[in-house]
């Protein structure tokens, strides 16, 4: 008897004041790391444009090339990290919810047999080939709905979330298929923004140590740049290893919680399984208009709930290889039964 769950039906709203106020101290609370990092931003602003470029750079050509490629860094990194943040990473499309009729039985069911026939049935119309290690349709129990494929429950957003690849603090966000290019490319352009400031600034940091009148550091300003320049190094290894790290999931076509546990077909756990090669793997993240591949505007491919699979590819070809060899023969086996498209997705 499944007694787990609760019906799927509206409930009032708690009016609780206490729980109110936890919630909403929840809400800010998760806005914290995003604070923190808009703080180090601006700050790294402020010390570079003024501390820097204005008050320590004596060439007025300098000054030019350092906060011309200085803004144009940090405009479309910013840009990056804002669509990162307030992007919807969207739900699950409504064909997937269980009705209320077919739910009333799951609770009714006796077994864990009846309750996956169930399942199964439901899924068996539905465009789905991830299962549960046993074979079943991915159920979940919170949201009331089959999961596609390659969507997890996130229990900070508190919903299924397409192509879940991780709920990221620093964001305050999923980041999941329709924000996974602008987490990608807020990685990149970060590491190019730590690059640009740790390279620029490096003469007028080595200066300070030898406490020459060069770049006339002087006052707080030296201690500005000093700290800059660390800041920028320590921020360019950390980002440096992670972007590197998604660049390489990318060229896999995986998601992190995919790397750490491999999704399941009916073939079985395959970490490769959504595999279609490092170029069309890319495409799948960033598109197919090369004009738009490094700038933060959606041009991933797919709708976020089916996926080409390479195994389903394969084993397309294998059968077409098939029906074309015994069309060249006089007659086929007669034990061999039609392919049909149901039989390819079975396999």
């Amino acid at each position: 008897m499944m007694t787990s769950m609760e019906p799927r039906v509206s409930h009032p709203r708690n009016t609780n004041p206490i729980r109110q106020s936890c919630q909403h101290c929840f809400l800010l609370v998760k806005w914290i790391p995003v604070v923190f990092i808009m703080s180090i931003i601006a700050w790294s602003y402020y010390a570079y444009v003024y501390e820097l470029c204005i008050l320590t750079v004596n060439s007025v050509l300098d000054q030019i090339i350092y906060l011309a490629g200085y803004h144009l860094i940090f405009v479309i990194f910013m840009w990056s990290y804002i669509k990162t943040i307030f992007t919807d990473v969207g739900g699950v499309p409504p064909e997937f919810k269980l009705p209320q009729s077919l739910y009333d039985r799951l609770n009714e069911a006796d077994s864990e047999g009846t309750t996956r026939q169930l399942l199964d049935s439901f899924a068996r119309n539905l465009p789905v080939s991830n299962t549960t290690m046993n074979g079943a349709a991915r159920y979940c129990e919170k949201c009331y709905h089959v999961k596609p494929d390659r969507t997890h429950h996130c229990s900070v957003c508190r919903k299924c979330v397409p192509k879940m690849d991780h709920h990221c603090p620093w964001v305050n966000n999923c980041v999941a298929f329709k924000n996974y290019k602008f987490f990608v490319l807020f990685l990149g352009y970060g590491l190019i923004y730590c690059i640009f400031i740790s390279l620029t600034s490096l003469q007028y940091f080595v200066a300070f140590w030898k406490f020459t009148s060069q770049g006339h550091l002087e006052g707080m300003g030296k201690f500005h740049i000093l700290f800059l320049f660390f800041v920028a190094v320590m921020f360019a290894i950390s980002l440096g290893s992670l972007f590197s790290y998604h660049c390489y999931l990318i060229t896999k076509n995986r998601s992190t919680l995919e790397s750490f546990r491999a999704p399941i077909f009916h073939s079985g756990p395959d970490k490769d399984g959504f595999s279609l090669g490092r170029y069309n793997n890319f495409q799948e993240v960033f598109g197919d208009n090369k004009a738009l591949w490094f700038l933060p505007i959606f041009t991933s491919l797919g709708d976020g709930v089916t996926f080409p699979q390479r195994c389903l590819d394969e084993d397309s070809q294998q059968l077409l290889a098939s029906n074309q060899r015994w069309s060249d023969t006089e007659s086929p086996p007669p034990e061999r039964h039609q392919v049909t498209e149901l039989d390819v997705r079975i396999l």
